[in-house]
């Protein structure tokens, strides 16, 4: 790992443009950390810069497109440009080839020495392009035994490793909420995910650096922070005996950090969420009662095809579980229809789950084959017609119970987290069942009483109406606002 002290010859100007999840962009402000720690000064618009760095998302056909289209729109600014990130990770010299208005593709491994192979490209001076490999392979497959090894494997969130108390991240804008890494990469093998083949296998961050992190981050004017990985509550599991409860042990531990007003966890495997867990998430002070539940579907055949576990009855329970401790919890979940193999009977009993659960947001996808997975080689193969009018059925019972639980809540009292306050226009925030971008917003009603609001306040309010997920909702009494949301 180069030295935080490396000083470059001359000042250069990068920016950086991020497509993808909240992973990415937590992986985003890391390499703004290392270009700044090397002596690049960080541009906000591509026109302004020497080099243009995009971090380039690979999950889905979608998201290859909107990164491939990114990268032809950075080359039309006349700037140098370099892919990063999980496209370029996956694919490497197959993107390059395809692709020459990239000056540079570059993996994971070249992540610690960014500046320098960015002051090349400048220069002119050719950079072979990234050669792909599985990155499981990289790391023991015993859990326990990769925490000596990972300072081998470069894993990208993971750099506050190695540079004592300093955190090597720097913020790309000045929104009060951020994501916190706090584990990369998958163990499980999922057929329809290709995700662990270039992540890596799963690692977790050590507690302390976490909690470091989220200091820095309130320190920097953050209120709320989410918690990512690709499978959360996998943390700890390297741990050895210790980290069986690492998860519910560090949530109260970043509630507890002065300035952070808000802990939220994502990415929770439902068949590895464990009542402590749900009891910590739902009923500890500061910490959103919030679950984001990758359930992807509730047929049991189905299910065993995807290589996941569960039912809808034991999703029902894990459902019901989560409201005993918090009736007003915000569930979210994603669901693929039209899988290999997807019956009638197969698509009634993901709708009877839907139906029980009452979530508040569901994302619902289409199967599509992903290069290099289990599934793309599966025979019982829907037709794309079959997946649209599977996709459009669910999408509409999804539409219809997530307005149904939005009206539920009116009367509730909500914690706001302001978000937006623009001139002529209400302001705009999230309750704590409301994830960023994804779980629908709060909109606040002009009143006599509305106090002068800035983004990163928080407002105790009351909900009067609903649409859609969306919810409106009026400033509280000022007798009331003290208390707490639960």
């Amino acid at each position: 790992m180069p030295s935080p002290t490396t000083e470059p010859a001359s000042t250069r100007r990068v920016s950086l443009l991020t497509l993808g999840c909240a992973r990415n962009e937590v992986d985003s402000e890391e390499l703004a950390g290392r270009l700044a720690a090397g002596g690049w000064e960080l541009a906000t618009e591509p026109e302004d810069s020497d080099v243009v760095v995009v971090n380039t998302c690979g999950f889905v056909e979608s998201a290859k497109k909107d990164s491939v289209d990114t990268l032809l729109a950075a080359a039309d600014t006349g700037k140098k440009v370099v892919a990063v990130g999980c496209m370029a990770e996956r694919y490497g010299s197959e993107l390059a080839d395809s692709l020459p208005e990239a000056d540079a593709v570059l993996g994971f491994d070249h992540y610690a020495d960014l500046s320098n192979r960015l002051d090349d490209v400048v220069a002119g001076r050719a950079i072979a392009s990234h050669t792909p490999s599985d990155r499981r392979k990289l790391l023991p497959i015993s859990p326990v035994q990769r925490p000596a090894a990972a300072d081998e494997v470069e894993v990208p969130g993971h750099a506050q490793h190695g540079w004592g108390p300093r955190v090597l991240r720097t913020r790309l804008d000045s929104s009060p909420v951020a994501a916190l890494k706090i584990a990369s990469g998958c163990d499980r093998r999922c057929s329809f995910c290709a995700i662990p083949s270039f992540r890596g296998s799963f690692v977790s961050r050590l507690p302390d650096e976490i909690v470091a992190e989220a200091m820095w981050l309130a320190e920097n004017g953050v209120k709320e922070v989410f918690l990512v990985s690709e499978n959360s509550t996998s943390y700890g599991k390297d741990f050895g005996r210790d980290g069986a409860r690492a998860l519910e042990q560090l949530v109260p531990r970043l509630a507890e950090v002065p300035g952070i007003e808000r802990v939220r966890v994502s990415y929770l495997q439902p068949a590895e969420t464990r009542p402590g867990l749900v009891k910590a998430i739902a009923t500890t002070l500061g910490v959103a009662d919030y679950f984001d539940l990758s359930f992807q579907h509730s047929s049991e055949s189905v299910l065993r095809r995807m290589r996941r576990f569960g039912n809808t009855d034991s999703f029902l329970a894990l459902v019901e579980q989560i409201r005993e401790h918090s009736p007003a919890a915000g569930i979210r979940t994603n669901v693929i229809v039209g899988f290999p193999g997807e019956t009638e009977e197969d698509l009634a009993e993901l709708e009877r789950f839907l139906t029980g659960a009452r979530l508040d947001v569901v994302g619902v996808f289409g199967y599509s084959d992903e290069d290099g997975t289990e599934a793309e080689t599966f025979e019982g193969k829907l037709d794309e017609s079959v997946v649209t009018a599977r996709v459009s059925r669910i999408s509409a019972l999804v539409e219809e119970l997530s307005t149904q639980r939005a009206e539920d809540r009116i009367g509730d009292f909500v914690e706001v987290l302001i978000e937006r306050v623009e001139e002529d226009e209400d302001p705009v925030g999230r309750g704590a069942h409301q994830a960023p971008e994804v779980d629908g917003e709060c909109v606040i009603v002009e009143t006599e009483d509305l106090p002068t609001l800035a983004v990163g306040d928080f407002l105790r309010c009351e909900v009067v109406d609903s649409e859609g997920v969306d919810l409106i909702v009026r400033p509280a009494p000022l007798t009331d606002r003290p208390d707490a949301e639960r």
